[in-house]
């Protein structure tokens, strides 16, 4: 026991390491596959334990890739452009008004796909956006960390924005429909009040009038991408290109509520999420006239293999103990009441997350909750505390979540560079009470509602 519990640490904490260090700029899938491949050589996660592992995050991770499909989808559209554009149009010249358009197109973006997918919409919005508006760094850093911070912790409020919330999900036996029944509204109050808190933090560097934009970037882009001549066309005038991608995100929208439609039935909602992205994919295909190859390039299929192999290496701290050493510890901590049990746990978790990642903090907390014979309305309680922590807590850091990840990535590829004290300048002012808030409000919701 004492063999299987060093070598499961030591890989733990290397993959760790090196995902976090990222040498040449190395996927994160490659160090965790590796630690995963050590973790079953040795026995300590045995074929059955990974039968089990597949039944638990397969629908999930099939559900988030199909939905990151999507997202991939829209920008082929040539939504990123007219997002943008449409941005410039209702901030009306206003800095602070902007600054509310770009919080509320990454919640909305979150909640239509997922925080990863969001990411990776939201970002190049905003990157093209405030190039084109010749933004000096410190409102630019301002503009995209606010945007990238609230299109993260978006994803507490309905449990399908977040591939880990999924797989947590099924852990603790709860449905999409009971988890947003107890979650949306304490968690979308939580996100308000975040938004609030970072604008105060970061009106400053704000400005109130925004510059003339060099030129109109969507009719720019549909000029250069859209030609009759390339074998593809589309809608002409702005009013019909907003008509049209209104159609696509009302459909969007249609097959995101299928989903809890789905859930609610005892329907595997990944059938639902496939469907969706398929009968999208045929569309463009019909539309655009582009091949569905280029998708298999674009979407970032490593997060499956990622996610899959991460959980691998939680099992094997679980089989090799671990889980029963914090039952031992929490356990009194959870038995002093729902209050207290929840701002304590909710607050392990994001410094679990911030230290390595919330999907192996909120594995572990999750697993260890359910190994403590708590009552369910407990159980999903404090379930949902430890979203909250991995969702909004672990934002502390860049290195919390894999979306945080993601939009460094993102940057870098766009050459727009952001340095930790920066990011922790701001995070440091606005996620610790931003998720004591978050908590305290899903506390006082489920009594109120479920007790």
């Amino acid at each position: 026991m004492h063999f299987e519990i060093g070598v499961t640490i030591f890989v733990f904490v290397m993959t760790m390491v090196v995902i976090l260090w990222r040498p040449r700029g190395l996927n994160e899938a490659w160090p965790a596959s590796f630690g995963a491949a050590i973790i079953l050589l040795t026995g300590i996660v045995s074929r059955g334990d990974v039968m089990d592992i597949i039944g638990k995050i397969g629908g999930a991770s099939i559900t988030i890739m199909a939905t990151l499909v999507m997202a991939v989808i829209l920008e082929s559209f040539g939504f990123f452009h007219w997002a943008a554009a449409r941005l410039v149009t209702l901030a009306k010249g206003s800095g602070y008004r902007l600054y509310w358009y770009i919080q509320l197109l990454c919640f909305l973006m979150t909640l239509l796909f997922n925080n990863d997918g969001s990411i990776m919409i939201t970002t190049p919005i905003l990157i093209l956006l405030l190039k084109n508006l010749r933004m000096k760094k410190h409102e630019t850093i301002s503009y995209l960390l606010s945007g990238a911070l609230i299109a993260t912790a978006s994803s507490a409020p309905i449990g399908v924005s977040n591939i880990v919330n999924l797989i947590a999900l099924k852990i603790v036996d709860m449905t999409l429909y009971m988890h947003t029944a107890m979650m949306f509204v304490p968690a979308t109050l939580g996100l308000l009040f975040m938004s609030w808190l970072m604008f105060m933090v970061i009106k400053k560097d704000l400005p109130k009038k925004l510059p003339s934009h060099s030129y109109d970037i969507e009719e720019r882009f549909f000029t250069k991408n859209f030609h009759p001549l390339k074998g593809n066309t589309t809608v002409e005038t702005k009013r019909q290109r907003t008509q049209f991608m209104f159609k696509i995100l009302t459909y969007v929208f249609i097959v995101r509520c299928l989903l809890f439609v789905a859930s609610y039935l005892s329907i595997p909602i990944e059938w639902v999420a496939v469907m969706g992205s398929l009968s999208l994919l045929i569309w463009r295909w019909y539309h655009l006239r582009t091949s569905p190859v280029d998708i298999l390039k674009k979407t970032p299929w490593h997060i499956l293999i990622f996610a899959f192999s991460m959980y691998i290496i939680i099992f094997g701290l679980q089989n090799a103990g671990l889980t029963a050493i914090l039952v031992q510890i929490c356990e009194p901590i959870v038995n002093k009441g729902l209050l207290s049990a929840s701002l304590v746990m909710g607050g392990l978790v994001s410094v679990l997350s911030n230290i390595f990642n919330n999907h192996q903090a909120l594995m572990i907390g999750t697993i260890t909750l359910t190994e403590m014979g708590l009552d369910p309305i407990t159980l999903k309680t404090i379930y949902l505390a430890n979203i909250i922590g991995s969702d909004m807590g672990s934002l502390l850091l860049p290195i919390g979540t894999l979306a945080s990840l993601i939009w460094m990535h993102i940057l870098k590829q766009n050459k727009v560079e952001i340095t930790w004290k920066e990011y922790v300048n701001v995070t440091v002012r606005v996620i610790p009470l931003a998720t004591v808030v978050t908590l305290l409000l899903l506390f006082y919701w489920v009594h109120l509602v479920f007790y």
